[in-house]
Parts: structure tokens; C-alpha cells; sequence
């Protein structure tokens, strides 16, 4: 939860850094030598050693990187590949085999991995609860060494680290830290005669209506990768609790799921889906392919993590698309409160073959990776700091907006999948994925969850 509010800006470190609520204090990097701190353009400012620290034995190694950029249309993608390029250009030893997945599908792969204690050298995590029984299980190594090199700690915004955290280690670094919004095709919009953003749950439910009846898909989602529609949910149960905290009370005894705030946000939850506000058949189109139907033009809204923002910028939509806060609910909450998501994360298996090898590539791939995501317009929610002039450096109108909506935030609440454990998680997944293709009474599905939470406390 965050409640620090700063003046507007367009740089990127300093609206990144609001969303934890901690102030901004370091570096980020470029591929000079060590030492240099004067950036090219706008980029980087003070850059540390870009990952000069290497172990090459000279024998042959293949780290194997399983992460979790499939679409080759996106910047995460050719960021992926173009560092993965330059390291392996300037390690002819080092092979970096990729295993790329979409996100439910690395999760399960990851599961089963883990199972046989055979997870990959470099492979994907999310924060907090969703990561524990992995480091509980000892499969991640601690990355507290590698951090400590070329200054790549110091490049992640302050106390974002915590959330990747278990006594005093660091298991995973972060590749984003992020605001959920939403975001609109201006077009279609106009098309449909919708003549200005929603600021209320009901008028957001008009202009659903209003689109649906012009033969326009409202809402884009890919709810077969089940964490979309819980997603959506939670910016509704933010506002029918009036506010964040809403789970930590049920962690602490405060509340029960069967509250009336829990309740209420079922309801209006499936107030949208029996307006139709989202695609047919949207429990067999998976995230990427969800986020397509906004992407091409097909859909006038997704509410998705910011993130996205510089893949929208990169699509057909590039200059069509606005971005607006999640609705008030019935009256209730304050739309400068925001769905928090600290990134996807990078993490080690503990029982690499390579695990020097290992870190010695992602301490070069993290140190740069932030230099990389501004030169492809790409860095707006990257959690490692980026002293770079948005609009200096040609981004667009967007990005200059999303970068606003940080400056807003007064607080929030992380993922469902992030604060509770897995088992109560998967329950709640599976329960707003079975919305989308049945009715459910509210009280029934509030019960569903208070079961599954005592019965995995």
C-alpha cells in the first residue's frame, strides 16, 4: 500500500518510485566502462559497470531462460533478444536457450518443474505469496552477491526488492512495477458517440451498453490465463471497500469474503459480463491474444497493467489510445487509487549447473535492460530507474499520460495471486473465471472463497 503524493513530472524515475511511496536515490546504466556517468540523447544518467564481472572458464555453457515474452510484436520481445544477442556476441561461450512462454502457461510448466525440483536456469516468479513456497522449498538462489556487482543494486527503485525478499535475501529482480488502468481506443469512442471518459461504475456500464449495441467489443481480455479477470475485479473490490487493504483485513481477521464489500464487487462484476462487455468466448482467448483485440482496433477498452503501454504504442492503435483511472463504485473509492502490480521477476534455480555462469548473465541483462526498454519506448513501469525525458525522448502522448496517472496515485492494493497463498489464489481464479460463463449467485461465490481460506490458512 502507498499513500505519498509528489508533484507532476515526465520523467520516469520519479513517477516509478511513487508507486511504493519511496523516494528515488540512484543510478541507471548504458554499456560504457565503468565509471562513465554522462548518458547519450536522454537516456541514462551515472551508469555503473554494465555487467563487466564474468567467470568465463572458456568452456561451452547453455543457460537455459524461461520468461514469459511470446509476441514478437511487443518491446519486451526484441528486448529480450536483443540483450540475449549482445551477450552471447560478446561471450561466444555462453548460449542463452530460450524457453518462451504466455504467462498461465509458464506458470503450470514452472509448477511442474518444481515439482522434480528441475526448474531452469533463469525462469519466472511473481512477487510475495506467489513466490514463497518456491524459496520455502530452497529452489532459488540468493541473489545478494550478484547485486552487489556493478551496482545493479541500486539501480531498482527503493524498497522495491522487499516484495522479491524472504530473511534478508533477494531471490528474484523485477522487470516492471506497475499501475492497472484503463485504457481506450479515442475512435471508437468517437464512433460510438461516447464524448468523454467514465468517472463512475455506472457510467462505465452506459458506455459498455452503448458500444456493445454499435457492434463494438467494449472490454478486451484473454480470460483463458485466468489472472485478467481477477485483475479487473480487484480495481472493483478497491472500490467497493472504499479503499486498499480489503485482504490484508481478511489476512488479519478484520473481515470475512462474505462481507458486503466482497459481495457488492461480485455483483457489479457480473454487471459487465451480462452486458456484454467482453469479447465471445473470452475463457479461450489467452492474455496475448485478449490484449490483440484492443492492440488491432478491435475493442474500444483494456483494463490491464501499464506495462502495456509502449506495446500499445507499438500496435495499430499507436496515437488512438488514451488512458483513464478505474471508476468509482456506487459512489465509493477514489480513483487515484490504484491496482499496484511490482513486476514479473527474474529468479535463479538453486541447483543450476551454472550458477556463476548464471548470474554473471543476469547481472549483465538486468544492468541493461533499462537503457534497452527507453531506447524502444518501452520504460514507463520498469522498475529500475530511468532518469530519461519523456518527451525529450519522443514518446508519446501516452506514455506522457500514463506517466501522469503514477504521479497520482495516493495508494493501492497488490494482486489477489500476490497476497494470498496458492491454494486460496487458485479458488478465487477459478471462481471470477467461472463468471464469465455462468450467472453465480454472489453470496455463493463469497462463500467459495471463505472456504477455501480457512480450509488453507
Amino acid at each position: 500500500m502507498v499513500s505519498k503524493k509528489m508533484k507532476a513530472t515526465s520523467t520516469i524515475a520519479l513517477s516509478a518510485a511513487l508507486v511504493l511511496s519511496m523516494a528515488a536515490c540512484g543510478n541507471s546504466n548504458n554499456n560504457e566502462s565503468k565509471g562513465a556517468t554522462e548518458s547519450k540523447g536522454n537516456t541514462a544518467t551515472k551508469a555503473p559497470d554494465a555487467g563487466t564481472t564474468k567467470t568465463d572458464s572458456g568452456k561451452k555453457v547453455t543457460i537455459t531462460f524461461q520468461n514469459i515474452y511470446p509476441d514478437p510484436a511487443t518491446p519486451s520481445y526484441k528486448m529480450l533478444h536483443e540483450l540475449v544477442d549482445q551477450y552471447e556476441k560478446e561471450n561466444p561461450n555462453i548460449h542463452i536457450e530460450l524457453d518462451t512462454l504466455n504467462t498461465d502457461q509458464q506458470k503450470v510448466k514452472l509448477k511442474t518443474q518444481a515439482a522434480s525440483k528441475e526448474i531452469p536456469d533463469i525462469t519466472i516468479v511473481n512477487p510475495a505469496a506467489q513466490m514463497k513456497p518456491f524459496v520455502d522449498a530452497k529452489l532459488f538462489a540468493p541473489l545478494n552477491d550478484m547485486l552487489d556487482q556493478n551496482g545493479l543494486k541500486d539501480t531498482y527503485q527503493s524498497g522495491l526488492l522487499d516484495y522479491y525478499s524472504f530473511d534478508g535475501n533477494v531471490y528474484a529482480l523485477p522487470d516492471g512495477n506497475n499501475i492497472e488502468v484503463v485504457y481506450y481506443n479515442k475512435e471508437l469512442f468517437e464512433q460510438a458517440g461516447i464524448k468523454d471518459t467514465p468517472k463512475t461504475f455506472d457510467e462505465l456500464l452506459q458506455d459498455v451498453k452503448t458500444l456493445k449495441a454499435k457492434g463494438i467489443t467494449p472490454i478486451a481480455i484473454g480470460e483463458k490465463d485466468s489472472w485478467t479477470g481477477s485483475f479487473l475485479f480487484m480495481n472493483i473490490l478497491l472500490r467497493t471497500n472504499g479503499g486498499p487493504g480489503f485482504l490484508q483485513d481478511v489476512l488479519d481477521g478484520k473481515k470475512t469474503f462474505e462481507d458486503p464489500a466482497f459481495v457488492e464487487a461480485v455483483d457489479r462484476f457480473q454487471d459487465l459480463v451480462q452486458a456484454g462487455a467482453f469479447p465471445d468466448g473470452a475463457t479461450s482467448i489467452d492474455a496475448n491474444a485478449g490484449g490483440n483485440i484492443f492492440k488491432s482496433g478491435k475493442a474500444a477498452m483494456w483494463v490491464i497493467g501499464s506495462w502495456e503501454t509502449g506495446a500499445i504504442d507499438a500496435s495499430s492503435v499507436a496515437g488512438k489510445a488514451g488512458a483513464f483511472q478505474f471508476p468509482s463504485v456506487n459512489g465509493k473509492g477514489d480513483p487515484n487509487e490504484f491496482m499496484l502490480a511490482p513486476g514479473s521477476a527474474f529468479a535463479i534455480s538453486a541447483n543450476s549447473e551454472h550458477l556463476q555462469e548464471t548470474k554473471d548473465f543476469l547481472n549483465f541483462f538486468t544492468l541493461n535492460l533499462p537503457k534497452k526498454q527507453f531506447e524502444l519506448k518501452n520504460a514507463v513501469g520498469i522498475g529500475q530507474k530511468v532518469d530519461g525525458d519523456l518527451k525529450g525522448a519522443g514518446y508519446s502522448d501516452l506514455a506522457i499520460n500514463i506517466s501522469g496517472l503514477f504521479n497520482q496515485v495516493k495508494g493501492g492494493d497488490l494482486a489477489f495471486d500476490n497476497t494470498m497463498n496458492p491454494a486460496t489464489a487458485q479458488v478465487h481464479l477459478s471462481s471470477i473465471q467461472n463468471l464469465f460463463v455462468q450467472k453465480v449467485d454472489s453470496a455463493q461465490v463469497a462463500k467459495e472463497h471463505q472456504t477455501a481460506f480457512e480450509a488453507n490458512k
